[in-house]
This record gives C-alpha cells, sequence and structure tokens, in this order.
C-alpha cells in the first residue's frame, strides 16, 4: 500500500500544498512538529514505521525531502530504515525513487546526500536569523520573549483549540481529530486531559 507523509512546522501553516499530489488509495500521515524532531519521535512518524514493520505500506511519497527533516543524520538513518524494509521514497519535487526493482538507486543517493544537506543549512539559517532578530529587538528593548519558568494557563491553551474542542464534543477521535484540525495527536490528548 501507498503512503504519503506531510509535516508542516506549525498549526498556522496549511498542508494543502503537500497534499496536492496525492494519489487515491494514499493512506496519508501530517506530522505538525518541527524538521529538528527525529523522524521517529514525531507522533505521525511512528505510526508510519509501526505500518512499514507490520508490510502494510511499502511506497511513501514526499513533498519534499525536507518534509523528513532537516538534520542530516536523522534523514539518512530514515532512508537506511526503509531500505532495509524494502520501501520505496519518491521525493515529488526531485520526481525520483529511492528504489529501481529493489535495488538502490544511486542517482537518488547522491541527490538526497545534497538536498538533506541542504536542509540542514537552511535550518541554521533560519535559526541564526531568528537569534539576531531577538538580539535587535532586545537593544530596541521591545522583545517580549515567554518569561522564564512561565507557563501558559490551561484557560488560554484550550481557547487557542477551540476546533479541537468542537471536533472532540462531536464524537470524533482523537486520530481523526488531529487530522481534521492540523494539529498533533498529542496536542488533541493534552486538550481531552484538559477538559
Amino acid at each position: 500500500m501507498k503512503a504519503r507523509y506531510i509535516r508542516v512546522s506549525t498549526n498556522s501553516q496549511n498542508t494543502a500544498r503537500q497534499e496536492e499530489k496525492q494519489a487515491q488509495g494514499e493512506r496519508i500521515f501530517i506530522d505538525v512538529v518541527s524538521g529538528s524532531t527525529p523522524f521517529k519521535d514525531r507522533e505521525q512518524g511512528k505510526e508510519l514505521i509501526k505500518a512499514i514493520e507490520e508490510s502494510e505500506i511499502n511506497y511513501i511519497s514526499v513533498s519534499s525531502i525536507d518534509r523528513l527533516g532537516r538534520n542530516l543524520y536523522d534523514i539518512l538513518t530514515t532512508l537506511e530504515f526503509f531500505k532495509e524494509k524494502g520501501v520505496i521514497l519518491k521525493v515529488d519535487n526531485l520526481g525520483i525513487e529511492s528504489l529501481i526493482k529493489g535495488k538502490e538507486n544511486q542517482a537518488f543517493k547522491l541527490i538526497i546526500s545534497v538536498m538533506a544537506n541542504i536542509a540542514e543549512m537552511e535550518r541554521e539559517t533560519i535559526l541564526e536569523r531568528q537569534r539576531e532578530g531577538i538580539a535587535l529587538a532586545k537593544a530596541r528593548g521591545t522583545y517580549k520573549g515567554r518569561e522564564k519558568g512561565s507557563t501558559e494557563s490551561i484557560e488560554d491553551f484550550l481557547l487557542k483549540y477551540k476546533e479541537v474542542i468542537k471536533s472532540l464534543k462531536k464524537g470524533n477521535s482523537i486520530r481523526d481529530t488531529a487530522k481534521i484540525c492540523s494539529v498533533s495527536v498529542g496536542t488533541v490528548q493534552k486538550v481531552k486531559n484538559n477538559l
């Protein structure tokens, strides 16, 4: 069976662009998590790994390699796992597959190594810009970061997830609610625990 893995970093990001190339019958796995989080530690990453180990999935599509992660080592580890399990990975924006007739595609391996390096460099650039922006804001006296040790109240947390609450009250499962509301399963679980 085929699957499509989708990742966005925040709830405010839309998954439509990544879902655009979805083929009929593809099983969808959507994570709302930072690219720096190892694939094996993500809610839907774990589900996908489980489905692969149970021989339910043998072909995975991603819109671009940075959806798997922004850490070179993690991306290569994930790709090695797919290869060991005989799972073909297709990267849409490159139009290339990891295996050809069960054998490793050497062109894929080379291109993905370069693209994974670029993804990691992009993350470092993002973090550097963020640090520079914070430093400038602090110098101007306009920095409003969260105070150390402060926590978000339960009420404030629940206010951010009104749609999740509505979905749960309709009787939708945690997993279905996560997909409907484009949030992680963990977030839905936290909302449910605090209702």
